[in-house]
């Protein structure tokens, strides 16, 4: 495979892809409006979207241990590409939402299979600009995805967003050119393991969303009876070989907490921008553009200097960015919009190589069989932890009602201050196992 022409393909692809969720949040407000509906309806053209696409990408990567990445992705695909071409002519609340859940169930191709053709196909020594380069996609795709959706809306109408996506019929022919072949695996897909999935995802999202204890009594059961389920049967949808393994669960934790100071960021940036500074949807946008295009940028240095010095190193320089930012907006966040551009500036290639080092770790300590499985979980965990922080930075900012407008988005990113010490303390621990495992290794 030559991965210096399929990686930037599928960059494009995943860019069209990750951009589908940010577009629709500038436009939410024209939804709502139009289709005449409330707003808590309105989210969940947002919410169903996000849960459907994560859950998508734990699927498509568990598949790939034995079902061409070919033909999955082919699948998917055409899958988000009908269901944009649907989304064109939807003009009721029923039929946008449908078109959205339908999106999300071929979205997850692009996020799910881009780690593991990198992590099958590509050797460990170029492996991390790969994956620097879908990070760096990722990134800047949050970060013009307002932009764009802001412009498309402006002079289209909504409806036009799914314009966008139908790009994707483009990219498949060519994907399927340049891909290896491969040859299917005798496998019995776990039907109920992936149900159990899917249940506790998102009943746990729904009783934080909804702050519902009827929702969190049924994510409880329903996780009793997956962890029965996986260890009453073999080869399960969730390979229990990874939940077994203390360093991939210590990974698992840092992403999560990775992609809550991400989106947790993202979410609330555009918030202080309107609220405080009365910026519109627009110059939010280009406020926030910058770090997404310098994170572009770095793209190539970020992944050659993360092959060289190895990726412990650069999850650390990313972690301490990502707290030194998160301390400058607790505190100087009211003085200027320069503020958030700078610090965004600095955050989003913070991110991007953390994020990139940690998905090559993690390539790195799974065996070939559990690469498939392995990224799909990680995935999931991490859009897991993002969905979660989107939904905690609102209620945290409902709940300070007596709070000034400042100081209460000051406070959540207190919150979220701690929660990057947490994940920069998993990581140490993590290091430290690492250099005990090199030890006894040469002892």
């Amino acid at each position: 495979m030559n991965d210096k022409i399929v990686m930037p393909v599928w960059t494009i692809g995943l860019f069209i892809v990750v951009m589908n969720t940010t577009m629709f949040n500038v436009s939410l407000p024209s939804i709502i409006q139009d289709l005449n509906i409330t707003a808590d309806l309105g989210s969940w053209v947002i919410s169903s979207y996000s849960i459907g696409y994560a859950l998508s990408t734990v699927i498509y990567s568990r598949l790939s241990d034995v079902v061409p990445i070919r033909k999955l992705l082919t699948v998917g695909l055409i899958v988000l590409g009908l269901s944009s071409v649907f989304g064109l002519f939807a003009h009721e609340f029923h039929t946008l939402l449908l078109a959205r859940i339908l999106q999300s169930a071929g979205a997850g191709v692009m996020a799910g299979l881009g780690l593991v053709l990198a992590s099958r196909y590509i050797p460990i020594e170029r492996r991390g600009s790969a994956i620097a380069m879908i990070s760096a996609g990722s990134a800047m795709a949050f970060g013009l995805g307002p932009i764009v959706g802001g412009l498309i809306s402006e002079y289209f109408g909504w409806n036009g967003l799914f314009a966008i996506t139908c790009l994707v019929l483009v990219i498949l022919p060519i994907l399927l050119r340049l891909l290896p072949k491969e040859q299917p695996m005798p496998f019995r897909f776990d039907m109920l393991g992936a149900v159990f999935t899917v249940v506790n995802a998102a009943t746990l999202l729904l009783a934080v969303t909804q702050l519902s204890v009827v929702w969190l009594t049924v994510s409880v059961i329903s996780l009793g009876l997956h962890i029965w389920h996986l260890k009453r049967k073999s080869n399960t949808f969730i390979n229990p070989a990874l939940l077994a393994s203390p360093a991939f669960r210590k990974l698992a934790v840092i992403g999560f907490c990775i992609l809550v100071l991400n989106l947790g960021n993202l979410f609330l940036m555009p918030l202080v921008l309107a609220k405080i500074f009365d910026k519109s949807a627009m110059t939010i946008g280009l406020t926030i553009a910058p770090g997404a295009i310098l994170s572009a940028f770095l793209t190539r240095f970020v992944g050659r200097f993360i092959d060289r010095f190895g990726n412990l190193r650069f999850l650390l320089i990313g972690h301490v960015i990502l707290a030194l930012v998160m301390v400058a907006f607790s505190t100087v966040l009211g003085a200027s919009p320069l503020v958030i551009m700078i610090g965004y500036l600095c955050f989003s290639p913070a991110f991007s190589a953390t994020i990139a080092s940690l998905n090559n770790e993690t390539s790195r300590i799974l065996p070939r069989e559990l690469i498939g499985s392995g990224m799909g979980l990680m995935q999931l965990i991490q859009f897991f932890g993002g969905s979660m922080s989107v939904a905690i930075c609102g209620i945290l900012l409902e709940i300070q009602k007596n709070t000034t407008l400042l100081h209460s988005y000051k406070h959540v990113y207190g919150i979220l201050i701690l929660v990057g010490c947490c994940s920069l303390g998993m990581l140490l621990w993590y290091r430290l196992s690492v250099v005990r495992g090199a030890g006894r290794q040469a002892g």
